[in-house]
């Protein structure tokens, strides 16, 4: 028998590895049983003989979630080259968010364990966008809500909701022009966002949102308008050019545009 080490605080207990590990192990068939779910970040993605996996650690256990119960929404990307390809590009693109999961597979003797986050969106969507007991539903158009941002890209921010995905563009971001979404926002961030629309559909469970970032920041911008002055010269950042349009957000916040260049040099992005 293991004696009782003597610990800096009175009546404290010193934990091993090995303690730790076993009473993680406890924790996590506790979850398995109640189906509890568990959130984690996203780590990697791995490719095995039965298919590509994402990776996810809670509390230093490592977890495997398939991508089958990964819950990608590839309805929005028809068309963007073969399955697979498809779906390890989004998941390359979610490392390093938050992410939840319940336990469907464990494995005592190997401490090995299989998650599904598809189970754990379908019981967040239930619970917060259909009907409960009390008669309500707790997230409807309206509704300001914390969402974590799972992917970035240059023009769009994609949220998860509580169980539902949405992506927002540039335009729902900031009352400023967005030239790089990512140079303010990142993959593991949590925002806060107001729900604009929720479609929910009781038969698949299936919900579709969207969301707006900016309706929760003061706008400023017409108040900064004040302090431009026609015929005066400003700096400012090139956030878009389309069709000879030139977008560019001025130094002090203010949105402009410029039908025409006067410098020989064309102009560019940022």
């Amino acid at each position: 028998e293991r004696q009782q080490g003597l610990t800096i605080d009175a009546n404290g207990v010193y934990e091993t590895g090995e303690d730790k590990a076993g009473r993680l192990w406890h924790e996590l068939q506790n979850a398995y049983r109640s189906k509890r779910i568990l959130s984690g970040g996203l780590s990697g993605v791995e490719e095995t003989s039965s298919g590509s996996i994402a990776v996810v650690y809670y509390k230093g256990q490592r977890m495997m979630i398939p991508v089958s119960e990964m819950e990608l929404n590839l309805s929005e990307q028809n068309g963007y080259g073969e399955m697979k390809g498809r779906q390890v590009r989004i998941l390359n693109n979610m490392i390093g968010c938050e992410i939840d999961f319940i336990l469907i597979a464990l494995d005592d003797t190997a401490r090995s364990v299989v998650a599904s986050r598809r189970l754990a969106m379908l019981a967040k969507r239930r619970k917060f966008y259909f009907l409960n007991e009390n008669g309500s539903v707790q997230i409807t158009e309206g509704r300001v809500v914390q969402a974590r941002v799972i992917a970035v890209a240059e023009k769009v921010v994609r949220l998860e909701v509580f169980g539902a995905e949405c992506a927002v563009p540039a335009r729902d971001i900031a009352w400023e022009w967005v030239g790089d979404a990512r140079e303010k926002y990142h993959v593991g961030d949590r925002v806060m966002a107001v729900v604009t629309s929720v479609e929910s559909d009781a038969e698949t469970m299936n919900v579709k949102i969207t969301a707006d970032m900016k309706r929760l920041m003061k706008n400023e911008v017409l108040e900064k308008l004040k302090e431009c002055k026609v015929q005066g010269r400003y700096s400012g950042r090139i956030t878009d050019i389309h069709k000879g349009v030139i977008f560019v957000r001025l130094s002090n916040g203010v949105n402009a545009i410029a039908n025409s260049c006067n410098d020989y040099r064309l102009p560019g992005k940022n």
